[in-house]
């Protein structure tokens, strides 16, 4: 029986994906606030994913590009205008010198976005790509809270009729 592993490829990126409030790098490290965010909203808000890659031995020193796509429950593209909302980029690890030959690099992204304006009581996810090939693990979803329900108004009397 294969394990997980064999079906995923010796070559494969592993990747660790986390909605939060804000995320930084700095000095090879991530530092996020408020990780594990899984509901934003009613009003918009500020979010920003956090990933750290693991990047394969004979994966480094190869500029690998990325894509990161916002879909809604039905897995159809959120749309800013007439665009879907798309964040792309690239990513190069080089081997450190005295890395254990064979020890993948870990590689930190931080992400922060604007505020995001997503109808409410629904859900959402976030699906990376890496050179065209997404997998299952590679998302981080979350919900949406519905606008609180507006208060009942009162109508004015009637004019009285004559």
């Amino acid at each position: 029986m294969e394990d997980a592993q064999d079906l995923a490829g010796p070559r494969s990126v592993g990747v660790t994906m986390l909605l939060c409030d804000s995320a930084q790098v700095a000095a090879r490290k991530l530092f996020i606030l408020g990780g594990g965010l899984s509901a934003v909203g009613p009003n918009p808000q500020p979010v920003a994913l956090a990933l750290l890659l693991d990047i394969p031995w004979d994966r480094a020193n190869i500029a690998h590009e990325w894509a990161i796509d916002l879909v809604d429950e039905d897995g159809q593209p959120i749309m800013i205008g007439d665009k879907a909302l798309q964040l792309r980029g690239k990513v190069e690890s080089g081997r450190p010198v005295g890395a254990r030959p064979g020890s993948p690099q870990t590689v930190p992204i931080a992400i922060n976005m604007g505020a995001l304006r997503l109808p409410g009581n629904r859900r959402y996810t976030f699906q990376l790509s890496i050179e065209n090939e997404s997998r299952p693990d590679w998302r981080v979803s979350f919900n949406s809270r519905p606008a609180p329900a507006s208060q009942p108004q009162t109508k004015p009397p009637a004019a009285p009729t004559a």
